[in-house]
C-alpha cells in the first residue's frame, strides 16, 4: 500500500530581523484562508525554527468563523483561544522559549500589492504601529491608488483628457481675432 501525501505549503510570513529593536509586532502573517485549523500548522513549522515550540495561540474569532480549540502540529498539540477584546488583525503566539510573539494577521483575500505592503510595514524594526491601524492605513492608501487610477480612467490618451463635445454657437457671441504676428 502507497500513502502519498500532498505537499505542505509554507506560511506567508514575514518577520522583524532578531537582533533589532523590539515594536508592537513580530511581523506579519498572510494565511490562504480562514481555515485556522488548516492554516496554523504551517505557520507554527515555520515559527518553531526561529522562537521554539509554539503551544499557545490566541485569536479574535471575528475574522475565523471556525476556532478550533486544539491544533495537531508536528508531534504536538497547539491550544487555541480567542479573546473578543484582541485586535482582530492580531494573532498572539506563546512559546516556552521566547514568551510572546505577536503577528499581524493579513486577510486571506488581500490583493497581492496590498498583502506585500501589509507584510514589508510589519516588519519595520521597533515599529510602534499596530495591527489595526497597519491595516486602517493600508485600506487608506487602496482606495487613494483607487481613485488615482479612476482619474487615469478619465484620460483620453497621451495628448490629454477628451475635449467636450462641440456645441452650437451662441448667437451674439463675438469672436476676438489673434493677432497676426504671433510667433509660437
Amino acid at each position: 500500500m502507497t500513502i502519498t501525501f500532498a505537499p505542505s505549503r509554507s506560511a506567508r510570513l514575514s518577520l522583524t530581523p532578531e537582533t533589532t529593536l523590539a515594536g508592537l509586532l513580530d511581523g506579519a502573517w498572510w494565511p490562504r484562508s480562514r481555515d485556522l485549523a488548516a492554516e496554523l500548522p504551517p505557520l507554527v513549522d515555520a515559527l518553531e525554527e526561529h522562537f521554539g515550540r509554539i503551544t499557545r495561540v490566541a485569536v479574535n474569532p471575528t475574522r475565523w468563523p471556525v476556532v478550533p480549540h486544539k491544533v495537531p502540529v508536528a508531534g504536538h498539540t497547539v491550544h487555541v483561544g480567542w479573546f473578543t477584546e484582541q485586535d482582530p488583525d492580531k494573532m498572539i503566539l506563546l512559546s516556552y522559549t521566547v514568551g510572546r510573539v505577536d503577528l499581524l494577521v493579513i486577510p486571506p483575500e488581500t490583493e497581492p500589492a496590498a498583502g506585500t505592503r501589509l507584510m514589508a510595514a510589519a516588519a519595520v524594526p521597533g515599529s510602534v504601529r499596530t495591527a489595526g491601524v497597519l491595516m486602517s492605513d493600508e485600506a487608506a492608501t487602496g482606495r487613494r491608488m483607487r481613485d488615482a487610477r479612476s482619474s487615469e480612467d478619465v484620460w483620453e490618451t497621451d495628448g490629454g483628457a477628451a475635449l467636450p463635445p462641440l456645441r452650437r454657437p451662441v448667437v451674439g457671441a463675438r469672436m476676438i481675432p489673434l493677432p497676426k504676428n504671433t510667433r509660437w
